[in-house]
């Protein structure tokens, strides 16, 4: 592998005393680009991918997992080249055209304002749990007020917050997994109404594709939103301590681990619990904690996606200041939002994030069933906009360097030239999934829309910029 220095333009970014700051460690990256991937969509959603597909979900995750590989790939190209606060809005607007970045980098901040709008909503039902009588608005309260005030100390506080938080996640799997393999290796059954846990159970209950390869299909919709949130790793490139290092490595390991997390839990659950036997009512992780007998299980999952939900906030606070930051730089965004706090922390950003967020979650509980049909629907297609734009900047980011420089990157992304058209083809056949999906169809529509608000803001930003540069 060929080393290439850090353009000058990238090393400014993080130096002198008005940049973001380079705090962020190998260990600080890594974590929180796992466990911006690991939230309630394993802890939960993956109950509803089972029951499509059954076990062969498994290489449902598998093949999203290989797609989510390139794009990360895709994008740690350009962020090892070139890393910066912004991430691929940067490099949309630089390799693409100042509207692709525009639309870039509102379409992820929206995505992360309706993210932290739903992880708000549902926080005061883990706490209730314990604490009934606290209003569920309390809860969405004191979190917001807890992150922001993280978000604003610095990237260092952030990043150790974040990654202690993801070690929670992470801690939770590993040991489902570890119990799940003791409970089938030794033939443990503590409920006399469930056959015998066995890795058997993968194949024996209408074999790997019980519902057929149809199933499989179907759920790689489902699938797909699992993996949101694995881009964070470029967002931390601006502030990396050492990028062309760590970045390459959180990017290899990550999309591994998450692979290893999501299949090897599913494996595990699907054998001590028959997939068939899964009620999609109760997390598939409640259901094995039961099963080892463990007292207090249903104690335990809630204090871990509690901390699961607060974590993919943080993620996402931390994330949108930097977007709004890049943005502003550019141009982009209003001129307020590139201020920066002594510590290098986009405060502008960070506290304009949150109070948007506060209006989204009086929102959901104002009006949830709108909220949720629609507002999240925006926020599933917008993850599908923001990894199509990902993979398209890159080809463009290839076109405008030339082959020469191409061929000396540092972290070059495998097959280059078929790679990005491997995504695309997938990214339209999930689209074209969700059309047929009753749950995700709303989406679908609204996309285009979507766009299409986008580009008109965009419009008249340009238009009004032409107007006071004439004046």
């Amino acid at each position: 592998m060929s080393t290439r220095r850090i353009p000058a333009a990238s090393r400014a970014v993080g130096s002198g005393d008005g940049g973001l700051k380079r705090e962020l460690r190998s260990r600080h990256i890594q974590m929180i680009a796992l466990g911006g991937a690991i939230g309630t969509g394993l802890f939960y959603g993956s109950s509803d991918a089972i029951g499509v597909a059954g076990p062969s979900v498994l290489l449902a995750y598998l093949v999203v997992g290989a797609v989510i590989f390139l794009i990360i790939r895709a994008l740690g190209e350009m962020s090892v080249d070139e890393p910066v606060s912004g991430a691929f809005s940067h490099y949309a607007h630089r390799n693409w055209s100042p509207r692709a970045g525009f639309v870039s980098g509102w379409n992820y901040w929206f995505n992360y304002i309706a993210v932290a709008m739903v992880e708000l909503s549902v926080v005061g039902s883990f706490v209730n749990y314990w604490l009934p009588a606290v209003p569920t608005w309390v809860s969405a309260a004191i979190v917001l007020v807890l992150i922001t005030g993280v978000n604003l100390i610095g990237v260092r506080a952030f990043g150790e917050f974040e990654f202690w938080f993801a070690i929670i996640k992470v801690a939770a799997v590993i040991a489902m997994i570890v119990l799940g393999v003791v409970v089938v290796v030794l033939g443990i059954n503590s409920s006399p109404d469930l056959p015998t846990p066995s890795f058997a159970h993968l194949v024996d209950d209408g074999g790997f594709f019980p519902l057929g390869v149809g199933g499989t299909i179907a759920s790689l919709a489902i699938v797909a939103f699992s993996f949101g949130g694995a881009e964070l790793v470029a967002v931390t490139a601006g502030e990396a301590a050492d990028p062309e290092r760590t970045i390459p490595k959180a990017v290899n390991q990550v999309v591994l681990r998450i692979l290893i997390f999501y299949i090897g839990a599913l494996a595990v659950i699907m054998s001590v619990v028959p997939w068939s036997l899964l009620d999609g009512e109760t997390s598939p992780f409640v259901q094995i904690f039961d099963r080892v007998g463990i007292p207090g299980a249903a104690h335990i999952l809630n204090l871990v996606v509690l901390t699961a939900v607060v974590s993919v906030y943080n993620s996402g606070l931390y994330s949108n200041g930097r977007m709004l930051y890049s943005l502003a730089q550019r141009g982009s965004a209003p001129a307020y939002l590139g201020r920066l706090s002594r510590r290098g922390a986009p405060v502008a950003g960070v506290l304009t994030s949150s109070a948007v967020t506060v209006i989204a979650v009086v929102v959901v509980f104002l009006w949830p069933e709108f909220a949720f049909q629609y507002l999240l629907s925006i926020a599933l297609i917008a993850a599908i906009i923001n990894w199509g734009m990902i993979v398209i900047t890159q080809m463009r980011f290839r076109r405008r360097i030339g082959p020469d420089a191409a061929a000396a990157l540092a972290f070059p992304l495998p097959f280059a030239r078929v790679a990005p058209w491997i995504v695309l083809a997938f990214l339209a056949g999930v689209v074209v999934l969700m059309a047929f999906s009753p749950q995700y169809r709303t989406a679908v529509v609204i996309g285009p829309v979507w766009i299409g608000v986008l580009l008109a803001a965009y419009e008249i930003r340009a238009r009004r910029a032409k107007r006071a540069d004439a004046a």
